[in-house]
């Protein structure tokens, strides 16, 4: 499969048997190729062919990697397809790491080199993928008629996913189920359709999104079909320490499970929880109970009211500290105001771009609207700002004013005929 991104070609794309694009050793050149990349920084040590290490990892279909032991010593390249060993067949993936990198990446996921690791056959022709694809083209027709099936046994599970091997003799079938699926029957009525073996695997609702993909609320792609290769348990705890609404609706990604991004952050907002001080009662002052409404905790301030007042009284957390301290021996701490060191003004974000839209705006410009402005207004009304005739009246309609006018214009004109002929 070509990619659209890549300038050199497509990075999937092949010329007599290899593998065209950019050819680079530690991944794509764009970083947009393939799904969950991985970026190979030990690529350009080179180390000798014999004290390589011999086990690369592959990339299947939804993300899923593996590790192959390459005893044959072929000369392998990222993004190269081969055939490898799948226990009663074959099967085609695609090099996603090789190298002391693969090292590294199994010590991370606690695998251990071994002979139990299958090998690598061969570098994919074209007739290998042309029946890989093959294999392919039946995942969405096998899907829709499996669903069939399973509505009409009845069985509560929800079929999300259908990966094929490339020898097309077998077939995975990822579900999803709240409890217990007896899907024997359900495996006996494929395999006599199908005429392959049925492997049936459970998934979590986490991994059927990532298998699935999609865009998130932020605008981007999910983050479990891109770079998460494990799920961390993420609870509601994570969204009290950063003053999140627990709306369910909000909370929850497409998986129907609360977001793995809650995760992100907590430990800067728990570091920053350290210097607030815990409000479990009201603050006892000299004007009653004060009451928390909100805490900002990066700027650490946090905001109280009265019962009898919509005022709220910003405080900085030092301060908290000591009218509690105060409370605790049995004194009441002062009156709450906006006067002095308590007056916080609140900064909105626009605050600045306001500043700039008047710094962009000439006075220049805003004094020749308004003079345009003054016209249009002076020339609805019907007055004249360079007419200093006597005989118009502001008061007058536009229509008669100019009436008055002309007859003005008239009787000067028959007083000059006049004295002209008395002189004559």
């Amino acid at each position: 499969m070509a990619c659209s991104s890549c300038g050199t070609g497509g990075c999937g794309t092949k010329k007599d048997g290899k593998v065209g694009g950019c050819r680079n050793n530690g991944t794509c050149g764009t970083g947009g190729c393939n799904k969950m990349n991985v970026f190979d920084w030990l690529s350009n040590m080179d180390l000798p062919t014999q004290q390589k290490f011999d086990i690369v990892e592959l990339r299947f279909k939804g993300g899923r990697k593996d590790f192959f032991r390459n005893s044959n010593y072929l000369d392998l390249t990222t993004g190269d397809y081969v055939v490898v060993d799948a226990g009663g067949g074959y099967h085609i993936g695609e090099v996603a790491l090789q190298g002391e990198l693969v090292r590294l990446q199994m010590l991370k996921k606690k695998v251990k080199a071994t002979d139990d690791i299958k090998g690598i056959y061969r570098i994919a022709s074209e007739k290998d993928m042309e029946k890989f694809h093959d294999a392919q083209h039946r995942e969405m027709t096998t899907l829709f008629r499996t669903r069939q099936i399973i509505e009409e046994l009845q069985l509560k599970m929800k079929l999300s996913d259908i990966e094929y091997q490339a020898d097309n003799t077998k077939a995975t079938f990822y579900y999803s189920a709240d409890e217990r699926v007896d899907f024997r029957e359900l495996i006996k009525l494929l395999a006599a359709e199908f005429k392959i073996r049925v492997e049936m695997r459970q998934i979590s609702l986490r991994q059927e999104a990532a298998r699935l993909g999609g865009i998130g609320s932020c605008g981007r792609e999910l983050c479990c079909s891109t770079w998460m290769t494990d799920f961390k348990s993420v609870s509601t705890a994570a969204a009290r320490y950063q003053n999140l609404s627990l709306n369910p609706a909000k909370l929850s990604g497409q998986c129907g499970r609360l977001k793995c991004c809650l995760n992100y952050e907590l430990e800067t907002y728990l570091d920053a929880l350290v210097d607030i001080p815990k409000v479990e009662k009201p603050l006892q002052t000299e004007n009653g109970e004060a009451h928390l409404q909100k805490t900002d905790i990066f700027k650490k301030i946090l905001w109280f009211s009265y019962d009898t007042e919509s005022t709220w009284f910003p405080l900085p957390a030092s301060k908290v500290k000591l009218y509690l301290a105060l409370n605790e021996q049995g004194k009441l701490a002062p009156a709450l105001s906006n006067d002095g060191e308590d007056k916080k003004t609140p900064t909105f974000a626009n605050n600045d771009l306001q500043g700039e839209d008047k710094k962009k705006r000439p006075h220049q410009k805003d004094q020749k609207r308004d003079d345009i402005t003054k016209k249009m207004v002076n020339k609805a009304r019907g007055t004249n700002t360079r007419s200093n005739s006597p005989h118009v009246n502001k008061n007058t309609p536009p229509q008669q004013a100019h009436r008055e006018k002309n007859n003005d214009k008239g009787n000067d004109k028959n007083n000059d005929k006049g004295n002209n002929h008395k002189k004559k």
